[in-house]
């Protein structure tokens, strides 16, 4: 009896197929992590990073510890930056008084003025300002846009998402995370 009969033959068609499941799923597990509540390997404590917002208000992460914050670095080119933003408006409008915040960082070096301008025609009101320095690598050095890091109540990063982040995985996300008891220990 001929091992090769038990042996599947793959085509052309069925490795592309396999490949392509493959690169989905990569993409996908960080938002169905997200949604399910898995702590990403990022996992750690988010760097204390102090801005100011486009519209001049000063804050910093550290003030934002017993809030949900996601912080999402994008820029005004990046298409698929410009199809998660009306997702993240939504989720803020509807949780901000449960405390959660979304702060946008623009990696543009056109100027803020310029920024203003686009979030504006996009009735994107959640605080935004621009990524200077340090903080792209201080977040973990992102080679792409988007990417969004979601951080609990106590100031961890729970969630790394490279590549668009989805208003129904980041509303079950922020959902989860906010009904943590503020002093837990959470998923780290």
């Amino acid at each position: 009896m001929s091992l090769r009969r038990f042996v599947p033959k793959l085509d052309f068609g069925t490795v592309v197929w396999i490949g392509l499941l493959a690169f989905l799923g990569f993409r996908l597990w960080p938002q169905v992590a997200a949604g399910l509540g898995v702590a990403s390997s990022a996992s750690r404590q988010a760097p204390d990073y102090q801005f100011t917002t486009l519209s001049g208000d000063t804050a910093s992460l550290a003030g934002l510890r017993g809030k949900v914050v996601l912080v999402n670095f994008w820029a005004t080119w990046c298409p698929p930056c410009r199809v998660e933003m009306p997702g993240f408006q939504r989720v803020y409008e509807d949780r901000k008084d449960e405390g959660f915040v979304v702060l946008g960082l623009s990696t543009d070096m056109r100027g803020e003025d310029q920024v203003r301008e686009f979030l504006a025609e996009r009735g994107i009101t959640y605080p935004n300002a621009m990524a200077r320095g340090s903080i792209g690598r201080d977040f973990g050095g992102s080679n792409m846009l988007p990417t969004s890091y979601l951080i609990d109540r106590q100031g961890r990063i729970r969630n790394e998402v490279r590549g668009i982040f989805t208003s129904v995985a980041l509303d079950q996300a922020v959902s989860r995370l906010l009904d943590e008891e503020p002093t837990s220990g959470g998923g780290s």
